[in-house]
């Protein structure tokens, strides 16, 4: 008769471990974290490593690999899933520090009825200096000329794409907790910080035409008191109140509340989004657009 392994023996501690755990989905070095934790609690000799643990969670118990799979970097990273796991608890443990953000957040708001294949996780970078001159006609122009530029740390998952954004320092702000659509607990930039995030950064949220859209949808919901502050607070060089102005008006919000996008001035011309061919002028809101928004 073949003796039981002590991971055997310890089958329902470990199992009732895994079901009470806040989160469900674990990185390698979590799993190992509670490996050790419990060793002494489990009576499990010290051979016994953490690719032996996981080993014995999938064949025992719920727990699933997935591997996400970077082309540009050609590195790969592995989450386990105790049982069933979204794609945004998926994506949220790729980069410890990270929220989601941009046409996530949209879609995690109900800003839009499309069916997303991308996921934007927002990594925040470190505190850079302010830059120095001021903003000039020439320099917004040129600057807004070329195409953006866009991460391309992406990766690949099943049917889906997780794109790492390296966003501007902000200490987190506007980053709420919600329960996303399986009731998981998911870090997300709230309703106003996800306006002018798409604004920022359009492709991120699939063009200017779909913020349009967000911006509609958002109408009866968005505090423009709370979108202002959140704004100032974040401080652009660029004058994207034009821009968020602009589709406000676009968007069918009553006047008072987009005669607020003007207060901080119109001092330069400004552009809805980068690389535009033949746009169209908007005298009230010194921005240039593309046709038919």
């Amino acid at each position: 008769m073949v003796r039981p392994t002590r991971l055997t023996v310890a089958k329902n501690d470990i199992l009732a471990a895994l079901e009470s755990a806040p989160q469900r989905v674990f990185s390698p070095a979590q799993l190992a974290g509670i490996l050790s934790e419990n060793r002494e609690f489990w009576r499990l000799p010290q051979r016994t490593t953490v690719v032996d643990f996981i080993g014995f969670l999938e064949k025992q118990g719920k727990l699933k690999e997935a591997v996400f799979k970077s082309k540009n970097y050609d590195r790969e990273i592995a989450r386990y899933s105790w049982g069933e796991a979204s794609i945004y608890e998926f994506a949220q443990s790729l980069m410890s520090k990270g929220y989601l953000s941009h046409g996530t957040a949209v879609a995690l708001h109900g800003l839009n009825d499309l069916l997303p294949t991308s996921v934007y996780v927002n990594v925040e970078q470190s505190v850079k200096p302010v830059p120095k001159g001021g903003l000039t006609q020439h320099g917004i122009d040129l600057a807004f000329s070329r195409a953006q530029r866009q991460s391309n740390m992406t990766y690949e998952f099943e049917k889906w794409s997780v794109t790492v954004i390296n966003g501007k320092h902000t200490s987190a702000l506007g980053v709420e907790k919600m329960l996303g659509p399986s009731n998981e607990s998911l870090m997300v930039t709230n309703l106003e910080r996800t306006l002018i995030d798409i604004v920022v950064r359009p492709s991120y949220a699939g063009g200017v035409f779909q913020i349009l859209e967000a911006y509609r949808s958002a109408r009866e919901r968005m505090s423009t008191n709370r979108l202002l502050a959140t704004l100032k607070k974040l401080d652009y060089v660029y004058p994207y109140h034009q821009a968020i102005g602009f589709l406000m008006d676009r968007a069918g919000y009553d006047s008072k509340r987009y005669s607020l996008l003007r207060q901080p001035g119109l001092e330069h011309d400004f552009y809805l989004t980068h690389g535009m061919k033949n746009p169209e002028y908007s005298s009230a809101w010194r921005i240039y657009y593309p046709k038919g928004i």
